[in-house]
């Protein structure tokens, strides 16, 4: 496997960890005695999170279907 057909499931997991953390700071999810939990700031950090796993995600499909 190369560095291409890794940034995808890499990015898939920034995604997944990016709307987890997104939720835990809008309270929707998490134990409430968690720091993330009501923090606006996790609502920011999450969406760059998810951000960041979309263009990785998008990076590495581009590469894996312009080496075909």
């Amino acid at each position: 496997m190369r560095i291409s057909g890794a940034l995808i499931p890499i990015g898939s997991i920034l995604i997944i960890f990016g709307a987890i953390f997104q939720f835990q700071g809008r309270g929707a999810i998490g134990p409430e005695s968690s720091v993330m939990y009501y923090n606006a700031d996790w609502i920011y950090y999450g969406i760059a999170i998810i951000v960041c796993g979309i263009i990785m995600s998008g990076v590495g499909g581009f590469f894996s279907i312009k080496k075909r």
